[in-house]
């Protein structure tokens, strides 16, 4: 008994796989959501980036105060700041252009007074002309 030679390879269960894994990763992409806080950052010329992991403070257009996206008052937020360590840890502060500046001086106030000197203020950078 002869064989015969195996010459080509059937794809189409492979595609029939492929497609039915991109049908279920699109259905299920559909539920998961970001978090994020939309803010219009504002513009600075100057840009450094940072290198290390930060804890991020952000105000938005209302006056809300978020600690790394989660959103809490400014008594829980001075909380939350207590269990950092000043001289280490880097705190990175972005806020709604628009939001009252008091709301930016009140954070600014907490970090002195808890003798934060790793302080990085995020803005959009413009293109020079």
């Amino acid at each position: 008994m002869r064989r015969k030679a195996f010459v080509e390879i059937n794809v189409v269960p492979f595609i029939d796989i492929v497609l039915v894994l991109l049908v279920i990763v699109l259905a299920t992409a559909s539920f998961i959501k970001q978090k994020s806080i939309k803010l219009d950052i504002p513009t600075a010329s100057s840009k450094v980036a940072l290198k290390e992991k930060s804890s991020t403070i952000s105000i938005d257009l209302s006056g809300k105060y978020y600690f790394n996206k989660v959103e809490m008052s400014l008594k829980s937020l001075e909380l939350e700041l207590v269990k950092l360590n000043p001289k280490k840890d880097i705190v990175t502060l972005e806020t709604d252009q628009k939001t009252e500046f008091q709301k930016f001086v009140s954070i600014v106030d907490i970090l002195q007074k808890r003798g934060f000197k790793n302080l990085s203020i995020v803005t959009k950078t413009t293109t020079p002309k």
